[in-house]
């Protein structure tokens, strides 16, 4: 626990906030910048002596029930408030569901990546964003069958058949397997692990295993039905506040794919 960070960290939140952030008057003859104190401790359901103890770095580590208190006394941001829980010494409790909105400006980067093919997956597989030439790259019911567990094990939508579908189940798996164990109320996922489970062996083989897995680069080839033999890459860049990934899907420059994804590209954009 990084106690003089944290005192400092809660210090400058707390001096940042007006009255009426929090829905009080405003009062030209306060001394304190900011909220005080005992506004602070008594929005975060604690004692003022408790809260005064962790700003002057005296306190005993903060419960998670406490650090949300906290978060929402002090209107924290996701990433301000992941950032208090780490300086707790502890991580931040994942949300009651998975996030499946996405953000506007992940939305504006994936129209500016007009070579790459571009999609954002929520916790559970769903495809929550795309881009043309994705959709392309995919399949064009790709808004229709957006699950992408559903496609790998139920045969859910297009599938090409692919060099990496045994390596993509086991990554499909021990990421529904991390979305299961943070987000065990979420009646939309707990649907989707019974289908998995009710329609495919194989899914309930891997997920027996208990695969772990890493999110980063790997490369694969499809065969498009239209473009032929395509060798591609796939890089995934975390949204780690909302629990999604960004998939950008690419060739090697120069390569013969690389002309067909700008062929495809173009095509896409009309």
């Amino acid at each position: 626990m990084a106690r003089h960070e944290l005192a400092r960290f809660l210090r400058d939140r707390r001096e940042g906030l007006r009255p009426q952030d929090i829905g009080l008057p405003a009062d030209p003859h306060r001394r304190t910048p900011g909220l005080r104190r005992e506004e602070v401790a008594e929005l975060a359901h604690m004692s003022v002596d408790y809260y005064t103890r962790l700003e002057q770095a005296r306190g005993p580590r903060p419960s998670p029930r406490i650090l949300d208190g906290l978060a929402g006394a002090l209107r924290l941001t996701p990433a301000e408030r992941s950032h208090l829980f780490r300086l707790a010494g502890t991580s931040a409790p994942p949300g009651v569901r998975a996030v499946r909105r996405v953000r506007p400006h992940i939305v504006q980067m994936l129209r500016r990546l007009p070579d790459t093919g571009a999609i954002v997956t929520d916790a559970a597989y769903d495809v929550v964003a795309w881009n043309p030439l994705a959709q392309a790259l995919l399949g064009d019911d790709l808004g229709r069958h957006s699950n992408l567990a559903r496609r790998r094990f139920l045969d859910r939508g297009h599938a090409y058949e692919s060099s990496s579908a045994e390596e993509f189940g086991r990554i499909v798996v021990a990421r529904l397997r991390r979305a299961a164990d943070r987000y065990p109320h979420d009646t939309a996922l707990t649907t989707l692990l019974g289908e998995l489970r009710t329609g495919s062996e194989e899914f309930r083989q891997i997920w027996d295993e208990r695969p772990v897995h890493a999110p980063g680069h790997r490369t694969k080839t499809i065969d498009h039905p239209t473009a032929g033999t395509l060798k591609l890459n796939c890089d995934v860049l975390l949204v780690p506040e909302d629990d999604q990934e960004v998939v950008l899907i690419t060739a090697d420059p120069g390569s013969p794919s690389a002309r067909t994804i700008r062929r495809l590209a173009g095509a896409a954009a009309f």
